[in-house]
């Protein structure tokens, strides 16, 4: 039986005549369904044949790597003290095998810390900065974070540099002589810096970067990057509670030669007596982490090696967007938030719906309408924890890192049709 779908496809000035195909009625879409433009109307009538296999597009905790299951990780740590020889050696391992897939550089040094990304953000930030006038940049809710950790409780007196949702600073204005810090993907905004350009090889300050939905899916510029922090739940599908503090050499001097005029609580602690606690970053952890985590970020990291290592990873990514952004061209109700192409994420897609009647809802029942569609993808298990960010303006925030499919990515897209135009007949019906 043929399946018939309705949609504009102004924005990219299709024709009408460019759809009519294939018995004169337009190119075959995922699922069956079939696309003709007609009188610039979207009409989406029928309910997708297909469901994502895996429907798992959360931006964080995000989905697990194909295959997955909890029978494939290492038991042999459970139960184990962390500092026995076998934790030490798998917390090792952990690292080691980190920095081959990420191509750390040898010379940059690697540890796993506590309280996630934040909480090793927070760690280089605490320990490193006051050593000279600082730059920070915000876009997004997690940058504007680590600003009112700045300015309100280390209470610098930073340069800050925000933009709007949706877009960068003008990065060609920072200031090379202040330490920096940024995050390489705003993870809550769907807007990534392109390149590393904008940052001066010779710098005087210290660049400290949050990566954390940017590692593993886009290419990091280590000569550039002094301080990089990720967490393991985001690109590769890890699990929570723990961070990643990957240092430079010039950020180890920064730690071995300046002392904050703040006390630094005794999880922030990478220094004693002036020198850096070189076990951190050998496998001896701060404080007790979860082997089971550890565990299951090997696992991640094996998969990773064995696809084929950063290039595959960052492929994959980029194919889950290119998917997703061909469905976004051809659809008249949606955008992406970032208006830039260049600045665009490959990884926390973020959407606004620009159809008329639901953008000119106010806020609240924006967010009731996203909230809607979330509930009807949720209740069909086509997608879960699709929503925007909740600092963020309303709309839709898809992962499309390396551990989702791409068949699955193409999947959604029907179902993002069919809800969108389920939740707009309930709120016309409300109306």
């Amino acid at each position: 039986m043929l399946r018939v779908a309705f949609c504009c496809n102004a924005k990219n000035l299709l024709t009408r005549a460019a759809f009519i195909a294939e018995s004169g009625v337009g190119p075959r879409l995922p699922n069956g369904a079939r696309l003709i433009c007609k009188d610039g109307r979207h009409l989406m009538t029928t309910k997708p044949g297909a469901r994502p296999a895996r429907p798992y597009f959360s931006s964080g905790p995000c989905a697990k790597r194909p295959g997955w299951s909890p029978e494939k990780l290492g038991t042999e740590t459970l139960g184990r003290s962390h500092r026995a020889k076998v934790g030490k050696s798998r917390l090792k391992e952990a690292i080691d095998r980190t920095r081959a897939v990420l191509e750390v550089p040898a010379e940059y040094r690697i540890g796993v810390v506590p309280a996630s990304d934040t909480g090793a953000v927070e760690m280089a930030m605490w320990s490193m900065l006051g050593a000279r006038p600082v730059t920070m940049l915000a876009w997004e809710s997690f940058g504007e974070g680590w600003v009112t950790d700045v300015v309100k409780q280390l209470k610098l007196d930073a340069r800050v540099m925000t933009a709007p949702y949706g877009a960068l600073p003008d990065l060609s204005k920072v200031d090379p002589d202040t330490d920096i810090v940024f995050t390489w993907n705003g993870t809550t905004s769907g807007v990534r810096v392109p390149d590393a350009d904008w940052i001066a090889a010779d710098r005087k300050g210290l660049t400290i970067c949050d990566a954390t939905s940017a590692a593993f899916a886009q290419a990091l510029d280590w000569a550039k990057l002094d301080v990089v922090t990720f967490s393991f739940q985001k690109a590769l599908g890890g699990e929570g509670a723990h961070g990643v503090l990957i240092l430079s050499p010039r950020a180890v001097e920064r730690l071995e030669t300046y002392k904050p005029q703040w006390p630094l609580p005794k999880i922030f602690r990478l220094t004693k007596g002036g020198k850096l606690i070189e076990g951190v970053f050998e496998g001896e952890t701060i404080n007790t982490p979860s082997m089971l985590v550890i565990e299951d970020w090997i696992d991640a990291l094996q998969w990773a090696a064995a696809i084929g290592g950063l290039k595959e990873l960052i492929r994959r990514a980029d194919a889950n967007f290119h998917a997703i952004s061909q469905w976004a061209e051809r659809t008249a109700w949606i955008d992406f938030l970032c208006a830039d192409p260049r600045a665009r994420s490959n990884t926390s897609v973020c959407f606004k719906i620009v159809d008329p009647a639901i953008a000119a809802l106010d806020e609240e029942k924006q967010r009731a309408f996203v909230k809607e569609m979330e509930t009807l993808l949720s209740k069909e298990k086509a997608a879960f924890d699709i929503g925007g960010y909740r600092d963020a303006p309303p709309g839709l925030r898809v992962w499309c890192g390396a551990t989702v499919e791409r068949a699955d990515i193409e999947a959604l897209c029907p179902w993002l049709d069919w809800a969108f135009d389920e939740a707009k007949k309930g709120a016309g019906r409300r109306a």
